[in-house]
This record gives structure tokens, sequence and C-alpha cells, in this order.
């Protein structure tokens, strides 16, 4: 909780604030959508602390009066420029849920209040921007712009949208994570190099006249007006850009705006271990900015406050998330040392009760590079790290990550330390060395009676489409799970993420999908219909129909009936839904699942004599164990990557999705639990 006698230990918010400090004028002010949150969980936060370190007065202007340009006008002129973000996450997508209707709630706002930061703000911040001081530079970053960069199919408008860069008229963008990228920017700036002059920092992307020389290696060279028309260029499009986000071998790419060049040059290579941690060992205030605390403070640090990150980048390759295209595939961490300091500065905060609630970041169980390869050459090109099997080049090795845990678990005040970012269960089941050591300590020490899993689907071809393992791994994983549980003498669950209407699940999916939950005996109380969000090949799926990795055609659900049908199965023993699910069954010839018996989805409509009764169509699912309540996921949104909310500009929804539950009770029930053990067993 933020007292009021902190404001000295936050950057200036007003100008009487600025002039206590002794400034005429800031170097930066930093324009954020979000409400201001001093700690290394918010992008603004990380980008502002890493520029005063390097000797620059940065001002926050956060979720600014946007209705005129009077209040970017707060701390009068920037030396040096504006930078401007959405958020942590995607304006529209902390807007509107998956079914385009509007939310009612906004974590990273004071007391969760809708309508303090406007539809598409990096554009409206910026015009405003350009109303109250014309020329000043402009400098965009953070999620909204590093995925709307290119050319981008835009869902709530349902069309291609233009790079976000000239929408906004600002001068130039960062992608991805930002730090050495700004500190070369301001570095230049303050040497007197005007913007418009800055064409070969790596990390940005900038436009110019169509003739003019690019520093680096060019591919694509697309015309906006042909990528909005074809869909099937769009997807070629998409896959060169992917394909081109490495620093070892990424070139620039190019597409056309009328008489303009779009250029993004090659990515910033990713921070190596030592600037991690000095990053990290800033002085962070570590929760929001006292001003909020009369409206309830900002909901969103409640996830953060007590968790640490020890890493950045995923080479898991999860096609509906954005983090290849802007963290990347590669993967660093911080030291141990530096974790564990951060980890001694959260047991002194106020509130601390000896729980670490998070050791994690994008992927938790992740701590290097996936091979040695891609140090020199890059990730490669058209193969996955992990999906639809490991690779045999892959290194996978755990032993950092349990001394990092076991480091944490012996500070003086620290009770338990859990895990709440996602576990890549492939990779764990693949490391054959310390694996079996991580997994034990895992069950045994780091689960808060639950655990949440991802394995999303079990349809092969659904899967596939995913960039996911498929489910025979997962089952794997589920039953070393119970067994470990159960040897520990404890009550454990699996809560699993699951996501329905992703491009290529057909109806008759979607009902393998509910047979394999009827199996267990498990009914998720809310499900992730699949959000089509900038920077995933997921989304290109599902508005070209193609998928951009093989060129070949997609089924996508798009149709309305459809989607709700797909997402009632997966919810089938609620009652609300047993129309649509009966319809859903008679629909793809799967009456046979109406009925009475043990395999059977759903009950008749009432007076209906006998129907599915008996019946031998289909393949029977046996009936599973006793059910436990659900603790079961929000229907929120995980395609920007929930994920990427640990580091530097990533913004993302992970808080946003967890903040409002962290404060009520939580069940610690879902997919099953883990038998008893027998009398005599010794619990460990």
């Amino acid at each position: 909780m933020a007292q009021t006698d902190q404001t000295g230990a936050f950057l200036p918010i007003t100008k009487e604030e600025m002039e206590q400090r002794g400034w005429d004028a800031p170097d930066f002010v930093y324009v954020c959508g979000d409400a201001y949150v001093d700690h290394p969980s918010f992008g603004a936060s990380i980008i502002s602390r890493v520029l005063e370190a390097k000797g620059y007065r940065v001002a926050m202007l956060c979720q600014p009066d946007y209705t005129s340009h009077t209040d970017f006008m707060r701390f009068g002129r920037p030396r040096l420029g504006f930078l401007v973000s959405a958020g942590n996450i995607d304006s529209m997508v902390a807007h509107y849920t998956a079914a385009k209707r509007r939310r009612s709630y906004d974590y990273y706002s004071p007391g969760g209040k809708m309508g303090r930061r406007p539809d598409r703000a990096v554009i409206v911040y910026c015009n405003r921007i350009r109303q109250a001081y014309g020329d000043v530079p402009i400098i965009l970053g953070g999620l909204e712009a590093s995925l709307r960069r290119f050319a981008h199919y835009d869902y709530w408008d349902d069309k291609v949208r233009r790079s976000i860069l000239v929408d906004s008229r600002a001068d130039i963008l960062t992608y991805g994570m930002g730090e050495a990228i700004l500190i070369r920017l301001a570095d230049l700036l303050s040497r007197g190099i005007p913007i418009k002059k800055i064409r070969d920092v790596r990390g940005t992307v900038y436009l110019c006249r169509r003739d003019e020389a690019v520093h680096f290696p060019t591919v694509g060279h697309w015309d906006y007006n042909d990528l909005k028309t074809d869909r099937r260029l769009y997807a070629e499009a998409f896959a060169e850009q992917y394909r081109n986000q490495d620093a070892c071998v990424g070139d620039a790419i190019v597409e056309y705006y009328d008489d303009k060049m779009l250029v993004q040059n090659p990515p910033m290579p990713p921070l190596e271990r030592p600037m991690l941690d000095w990053v990290y060992s800033l002085p962070y205030a570590r929760t929001y900015h006292p001003v909020y605390e009369k409206e309830g403070g900002v909901p969103a640090i409640a996830e953060v406050q007590f968790s640490l990150t020890h890493n950045r980048g995923c080479f898991g390759g999860c096609n509906f998330c954005a983090l290849a295209f802007h963290q990347g595939r590669t993967v660093r961490s911080r030291s141990i040392e530096s974790v564990v300091e951060e980890a001694k500065k959260i047991t002194e905060l106020p509130g601390f009760k000896g729980y670490i609630h998070d050791v994690g970041g994008p992927t938790a169980n992740f701590r290097g590079p996936a091979c040695e390869k891609q140090l020199t050459e890059g990730v490669c090109k058209n193969r996955k790290c992990l999906a639809p099997t490991p690779c045999k080049n892959l290194i996978t090795d755990h032993s950092e990550y349990i001394e990092l845990l076991s480091r944490i678990e012996q500070l003086p005040r620290v009770k338990r330390v859990f895990i709440r970012s996602g576990i890549r269960f492939d990779y764990l089941l693949a490391d054959k060395k310390t694996g079996d050591a991580f997994f034990e300590k895992l069950v045994r020490d780091h689960v808060s009676g639950q655990l949440k899993v991802a394995p999303e689907h079990c349809s092969p071809a659904v899967l596939r489409k995913m960039g996911k393992p498929d489910i025979e791994v997962f089952e794997r994983f589920r039953s070393r799970y119970f067994a470990l549980s159960a040897a520990c003498g404890k009550e454990q669950y699996l809560v699993p993420y699951l996501m329905s209407s992703h491009p290529a699940s057909t109806l008759a999916d979607a009902v393998e999908l509910a047979c394999y939950l009827k199996k267990w005996n498990y009914s998720p109380e809310q499900v992730q219909d699949f959000y089509p969000t900038p920077g995933t090949a997921s989304t290109v799926m599902f508005y070209t129909g193609i998928d951009p990795f093989t060129m070949k055609e997609v089924f996508v659900p798009t149709d309305y009936e459809e989607k709700q049908m797909q997402r009632a199965l997966l919810q089938f023993k609620k009652p609300e839904n047993a129309d649509t699910v009966r319809r859903a069954l008679k629909k793809c010839g799967r009456g046979d699942l109406i009925g009475y018996g043990p395999e059977c989805l759903v009950r008749p409509e009432s007076g209906a004599q006998g129907q599915g009764r008996g019946s031998r169509g289909g393949t029977r699912v046996p009936a599973g164990k006793k059910r436990g309540a659900d603790g079961s996921r929000r229907a929120d949104d995980r395609s920007l990557g929930a994920k990427q909310s640990r580091s530097g500009t990533a913004h993302t929804d992970k808080a946003a999705n967890t903040a409002k539950r962290s404060t009520a009770s939580v069940s610690k029930k879902g997919w099953a639990k883990a038998k008893p053990p027998k009398k005599g067993t010794k619990k460990r």
C-alpha cells in the first residue's frame, strides 16, 4: 500500500514536483496510458528509471486528459522529446473482450475505473502532442506500438490498418525490449542530432522517402495497398517478418505507403546478464504513486508486488502469443545474486507476509537460450524449439533454477516461494538430467494448492496450429504431477487453460475436447475464446485462412453461432448451455452424446423420450473420477502473452487478468486432485 509521504521516491508527475527537484524542464516527458506504478513489472517504470540512471530528467504524464492538448503541456516543452506508450497492454484489448464487448474494469487505472485512457491511445496521445508542440520529437514504445509496427490486421475494425507509426505521426518507433534502444536514442538526441536523421539504431522503425538508402540489408518491400487487399500476400509478409526478428540474422524490413518508405531496422540484441542485473537494481518505489491512494490504489500491483522476474524471451513458440514478435525467441536471465537481492527488498516491503508469489517470467522454467547455436547463428527460421517435438539440439537444464529457488527460500523472512508463471511442461519432461529433481521440488515446495497449466486443447490438428505439443505429453505430465503430490501427502490440483475457436478448431474438435474433459469429470467455469490480436501467427490464420508458416489453408471458425457452440461444449455442465450443446452435437452428428449414459455430455430436452439413451454411435469415453470444484481461468486475453508483463517495454495483461482475483478467496480446486497417501506413509 502506498503511503502519502513517499512522493519523493517517484519521478515527478506535476510541474510543482518537477520544480522541487530544481528542474526548469524535463529532458523527456513519458506519456503513458496506465496509472503510474513504479515497479519493474511495468515497462514505463523500467524505461524511466533506466534513463534517470543515465542522467536524464524524466517526468511522468500518466493517463493525461486526452480530450484536449492542454494537459500535454503540463511540464512545458521537454528538452529532448516525448516518449509515448499505451501502457502495459494494447488499449483496445484493455477496453474490449474477445466478443468486442466493452469491459467494466481496468486493472491499470485507479480503483479499476474505465475511461482513463482512449481507444487507440498511442494515436490519440501523439495527435494531442502535435497540437501542443508541433514538431517536437515523439518516440513510440510499449506493446501497442511494438505489435502494430507493420501493416496489421485489426480485429476491432476488421481490416488491415497502416503501421501505427504512420497513423500516429510520431518520429520513430521502438519495438521489443527498450532499454538499450532508448539509451542510444537519448544519447544521440542529447548530442544535438535531429531525430529525422537517426536511421541506424537497431530496434527502431522510421518513415523516410522511398528512395532513401537503408543502413542494413533489406527484405519485404511490400506495398500497403497490396497488403490490405491480398490476404495471401499478407500471410507471406508476416512469415518474412517473423523470420527476421532475430538480432543475429535479421534483416531490415521495408513497407511502402504511397511516397513514403517504412523501415524496421534489425532487432537490438537482448540484454545480457550484467545489464539485466543493473536494470533490476534501480531504485523502484515498488508500488503505485500515492496520489491514487484516495481512489483505492491501482489493482494491477496486487499480482506482482511480491513477485520476481528472472528471465526474458521465450522459445516456446505458441502461435497465439506475441512474445516472438516482441521479446523474441531467445531467452536471457538474471544472475541468482541479482534475483536474491531483489527478494530481500521484497521482504522489507509493508504488507509482506512471508510469501513470494512468483519467481518467473514469460515461461518460468527457462533460464537460457534453447541451444548454443542461437548465440552466434540466431534462432532457426523454419523450426521451433519445442513443438511439435523438442529439437535434438535443445539444452534442457533446471539446475540453476532449482538453485535460485533454494537461495530465495533461505532468506530469513521468507516462508514459502511459489511459481505462478507458466511452466512449459514439455520442456520439463524433456530434461532427463535435472527434470525429475525440479518436478519433485515444484510439487513439494512451490505449488499453493493448484498449478495452472496450458494444454489449451486435445485435438492434434488444433494443437499443431497452436504450436503446442500433443496431448499425450500433457497426460504424462499430469500423471506424474499427481503421483508426486500423493507421495508428498498433498491434495493439489491442476487448473487448465483451455481455448475455444482457435483456427483449425472445428465443431468436431470442440466435441473431442468436451469428451476429454468429461473423461476427467471437469467442466471449466470460464473458457478463453480465441482473441485475434496484432503480432501473432494465429491472428494471421484468423484473418487470411492461411497458415503463414506452411501457406496452406486453415479452417477458421468465424460464424458467431458456431463460436458459441464451441464455447458451450467446453462448458457442457452449465445448465444454461444445454440447448446450445444439444444443437452443436446434432449439427456434427454426435447425437449419441445426448442422453443419460456415462459417456453423454448433456441430457435430452425436457419431455424427449429416450433421446440418446443407449445410442452406440461415435466414440465412448469412460466416466471420470469424482470431480473437485472448479478453479479455472478467467476469460481474458492471453494472446498478447500474459507472459510478457515481466520486463522492459513489454506490456501485457497478466496483472489485469489476475489482480482482481488475488484479492478474493481463490478455490484451491481444479482439474483433479492427488489421492491421499496410504496410512503410515510419511509426509515430506
